[in-house]
């Protein structure tokens, strides 16, 4: 028996260890591959510090990392479309695999969670994930291939710092014409991503808003027409910038109850706004609260053929995430950089 290194989360509340584990083999069905970049997500933090026994249908242990890239190490019996050596990525969300939306690709949205290899979770998320030497895939359509140009470290954080807010982009791409305005409320991991697919994928204006000089700085250099400080002014600042229309789209990627409130105080009627981060804020929802037609909503992760379109992207450089490598040593050091706000874009282990 072979033994690798992981990172893991040992018990619920906990600061996750780097210990020793078997090394995978594959069943049937089943494809392992070597690791070449997992990503630290923020969500890893909510997972390591907020939840308890019996607040998800899983528990510890596992190995941390539902952001995945690599090469693929070994095939199981019956496995077709890989071959020894194919530079992947992995879909993180694993669905059943046989209901209407895992059909579409949307495993996101899996319709029958008691049959898939973990309810609602994935690598990382109930099961092993990344943050080690090598990561099992319990079947083979969970992995899709690398463009050529494209490296499993810079590909890692794609799978869900950029599926993410691609979804929420792209679902509102009707209402992103060039007379619009896109408002991206936190640039962060996903936020500056989300900023580029605007960018990258319509002819829409996007203002940036964060606390953060930096995370401003960082939205301007990657594409971010206008950006605003996330104060008391914020509001009058994005209707300045609107000539008093608001926003079309308003994309949130903190979800706090101060974010809500400003994303829908600019929301312009008809106008989209998305709540994708999970601060765990709430807004009043009523007839009045905002202007007419405004649609609220959230979303989660996004679709397998949507992280194709995302890695396309970044192969023709149109998208790219901005990270700070670590090694698997210092894998547990990445966690305490992010939950410290330290993190230039997307923490990303490299073992």
């Amino acid at each position: 028996m072979r033994i690798m290194r992981a990172l893991r989360i040992m018990k619920w509340q906990s600061d996750p260890e780097l210990v020793e584990v078997p090394k995978p083999v594959p069943g049937p069905g089943q494809v392992v591959i070597k690791v070449g970049g997992a990503g630290a997500c923020h969500s890893d933090l909510h997972l390591l510090h907020e939840f308890g026994e019996g607040m998800l249908p899983w528990n510890p242990p596992f190995t941390l990392g539902h952001e995945n890239a690599g090469w693929v190490d070994a095939i199981g019996a019956g496995v077709t479309r890989w071959k020894e050596g194919a530079a992947v990525a992995v879909y993180g969300p694993w669905g059943c695999g046989t209901c209407p939306r895992c059909q579409l690709g949307i495993e996101t949205y899996c319709e029958n969670p008691m049959g898939a290899p973990v309810p609602g979770g994935g690598g990382g998320l109930g099961l092993d994930g990344g943050m080690a030497e090598y990561m099992l895939v319990p079947a083979e359509r969970l992995l899709v291939p690398l463009p050529a140009n494209l490296t499993p470290a810079v590909a890692a954080p794609l799978t869900d710092a950029g599926l993410t807010p691609y979804h929420a982009v792209r679902r509102s791409w009707p209402k992103m014409g060039p007379q619009a305005t896109v408002v991206v409320i936190g640039c962060g991991g996903l936020g500056h991503l989300g900023v580029q697919f605007v960018k990258a994928t319509t002819a829409a204006t996007v203002i940036a808003v964060d606390q953060k000089a930096a995370a401003l700085d960082l939205a301007r250099a990657v594409g971010a027409d206008h950006v605003v400080t996330a104060d008391d002014n914020a509001a009058t600042a994005i209707r300045d910038l609107t000539h008093g229309l608001g926003a079309d789209v308003v994309l949130d990627f903190v979800g706090a109850e101060a974010t809500m409130k400003l994303a829908m105080a600019v929301a312009r009627p008809l106008g989209d706004v998305t709540i994708v981060g999970i601060a765990g804020g709430a807004f009043p929802f009523t007839f009045f609260s905002q202007g007419y037609e405004v649609s609220l909503q959230t979303t989660y992760w996004g679709s397998r053929p949507e992280l194709l379109e995302v890695l396309t992207l970044a192969s023709r450089g149109l998208v790219h995430s901005e990270a700070t490598e670590y090694s698997l040593d210092d894998a547990a050091a990445a966690y305490r950089d992010l939950r410290a706000g330290t993190v230039r874009g997307r923490a990303v282990i490299v073992p």
